[in-house]
């Protein structure tokens, strides 16, 4: 890596209600570099069901919109639709940043890349007041007569 050159950064979400804790797990992942270039994976409807268990409250494309327009963000796309290592392969990020509660496909992440030659530092990052700014409380609390 050349010094003026960026260090790619990448990180995954649903980000189907965008909050606070959403905007500290962004600059907790900017903070891994000097010089970083954020690219965040906001995860595909099918996605979202199998492993939550339900569909998120916005569509996909509403929901990487919204991330778009995060100017924490240099660059939002979609995650994979069958398998999430193309979709990191393609983006070829330096270092991956996990959210404190992600658990899937996170298992042996770091050797599946390497198997397919993309050699990534994996952090996981820090929850920011992790009882009031997680979208399922926030949705709970929304929901509340």
């Amino acid at each position: 890596m050349t010094p003026n050159s960026k260090t790619r950064i990448m990180l995954f979400g649903t980000f189907d209600v965008l909050h606070r804790g959403h905007l500290n797990f962004f600059k907790q992942a900017r903070a891994l570099s000097k010089n970083p270039y954020l690219i965040v994976s906001v995860a595909r409807d099918k996605n979202v069901s199998r492993i939550k268990g339900h569909r998120p409250s916005i569509s996909e494309r509403r929901r990487l919109d919204a991330v778009k327009k995060i100017l924490l963000i240099d660059k939002a796309v979609l995650g994979g639709l069958n398998s999430h290592l193309p979709h990191i392969i393609k983006q070829h990020p330096d270092i991956i940043a996990l959210g404190f509660d992600q658990k899937n496909y996170v298992n042996n992440l770091q050797s599946d890349l390497k198997k397919r030659g993309l050699i990534v530092k994996i952090f996981r990052l820090k929850p920011y007041k992790r009882h009031i700014y997680k979208s399922s409380i926030i949705k709970m609390l929304k929901n509340k007569p």
